[in-house]
């Protein structure tokens, strides 16, 4: 069997597989065990084992896991809560408040822990009901929710950004700095559109009625609610960026500033404590398999030549090297509508990087141009924004399912999907923007 037949049949056997219902890990572990078996008999296995063991040793990894508990602890505490509550004060006379608060709360969650799931959760449980309860539009609420709590993709610290530092031997810390400003573009274009489209269309999001005006005096009041989470973002982002700590001894930080706020506010309980301790170790967990089992796979794939073949036959298409990258972004795009981003990072980048590294700035003819050691960072940028599409994307867009977990039982799957729309327009927007503009991402880079 050539690599060519290989790949065909590795394709449509992780297809068939997830549509079984197998758990990504496992179809790809088990894929890449055969092959691996199949071209080196028994060897093949201790060299998985030695790839599996050289990236998990990885000591930037272990800020996953305390990322991970950092958001669970704001999950199960008031102090998002608070933050939301703040907001709203400032905001919910203003037409689409709540949405815009929605948003606002979703970046600064996001520059605390940069997960994904429990903030698509924690704000379908504070917001959604309360912009269901002002007759907000359906689509409007559940759209903003999602999209606006996907923003922990790109926005620092993002676990995608740690993991695919980690993959392609990319500075964590370069990848974050040059995520700050497209990431708070994406999260400003939600917000810009929340605020024309509800004023273009009033009945999309009413004003509250028989509202007391809010004084001034009770609006600053309230920013005492914003003052926990503030003072979290600097000691993360601030150690990071100044140079005090490494992304692992940030997240550290982190944990133990969330932990002593919430002791602080009275809130800490033994049950509080342990819960999040049980998620955390779920959420690792379930990333673990994945990484294990998607790296059997693209170590498998690697001996049996197939980084080489899929390289070759990109390049023998002649097309321009912009022409490239858009065929890889739209594999991103096909991918992430069917698979989990962990395993998109272990499959593609062994076999897009080395095509992507021989290119150079002027060579693509980007506007503005790049320093050559900046492309697989412009390309990291390039690779969480189409992910954040994945987390809307259906049939599997990971979003969907955590808001309906929570959402009242009379909003359905379909209804969540259909609300996903405008905002799919506009991260792709955004991703059109960050292929035409690059030089966005080296704004912050040295």
């Amino acid at each position: 069997m050539g690599i060519a037949e290989l790949s065909i049949l590795l394709l449509v056997g992780i297809v068939v597989l997830l549509a079984a219902g197998v758990p990504l890990g496992l179809a790809s572990g088990f894929l890449g065990v055969c092959v691996a078996y199949w071209k080196l008999g028994e060897r093949g296995f201790f060299i998985l084992g030695q790839r599996m063991y050289d990236l998990t040793i990885e000591h930037a990894l272990l800020a996953v896991p305390l990322f991970i508990f950092m958001a669970m602890l704001l999950e199960r505490s008031n102090i998002a809560k608070d933050m939301y509550d703040s907001l709203n004060i400032w905001l919910s006379r203003t037409r689409g408040g709540i949405a815009i608060v929605t948003a606002v709360m979703a970046i600064i969650m996001a520059a605390m822990s940069g997960i994904i799931g429990g903030e698509v959760v924690l704000l379908g449980l504070i917001a959604l009901p309360q912009m269901l309860r002002l007759g907000y539009n359906q689509n409007l609420a559940v759209g903003t929710i999602c999209a606006s709590g996907s923003l922990g993709t790109m926005i620092p610290p993002s676990i995608v950004l740690i993991i695919y530092g980690v993959v392609t031997d990319t500075s964590i810390h370069a990848l974050f700095r040059a995520a700050i400003l497209p990431g708070l573009m994406l999260g400003g274009m939600y917000i810009v559109y929340i605020m024309v489209r509800t004023r273009l269309n009033p009945s999309l999001a009413p004003l509250p009625e028989n509202d007391t005006e809010v004084t001034w005096g009770e609006k600053f009041a309230a920013l005492k609610g914003l003052l926990p989470p503030v003072v979290l973002v600097t000691c993360i982002l601030g150690s990071i960026y100044g140079g005090i700590t490494g992304i692992t001894e940030a997240a550290a930080i982190g944990c133990l500033g969330t932990l002593l706020l919430i002791v602080i506010r009275g809130e800490f309980t033994r049950k509080l404590f342990l819960e999040a301790l049980q998620r955390t170790l779920r959420s690792t967990g379930t990333i673990l398999w994945v990484t294990f089992g998607a790296t059997c796979l693209a170590g498998a794939y690697s001996i049996a030549g197939g980084p080489v073949f899929v390289a070759n036959s990109i390049l023998g298409l002649e097309l321009p090297n912009m022409g490239v990258i858009l065929m890889m972004m739209l594999i991103f795009l096909f991918l992430g509508a069917l698979m989990d981003w962990v395993g998109i990072v272990l499959l593609t980048m062994p076999v897009f990087l080395p095509i992507v590294a021989g290119m150079t700035a002027s060579e693509m003819g980007l506007i503005g141009g790049l320093e050559p050691n900046h492309l697989k960072v412009w390309f990291g940028i390039l690779f969480c924004m189409n992910m954040q599409v994945s987390f809307l994307s259906p049939p599997f867009g990971p979003a969907a399912f955590y808001l309906k977990s929570v959402a009242p039982p009379h909003i359905q799957l379909t209804d969540i999907f259909k609300g996903f729309l405008p905002f799919i327009c506009i991260q792709l927007i955004g991703l059109i923007v960050m292929l035409a503009f690059p030089e966005i991402t080296s704004v912050f880079l040295d």
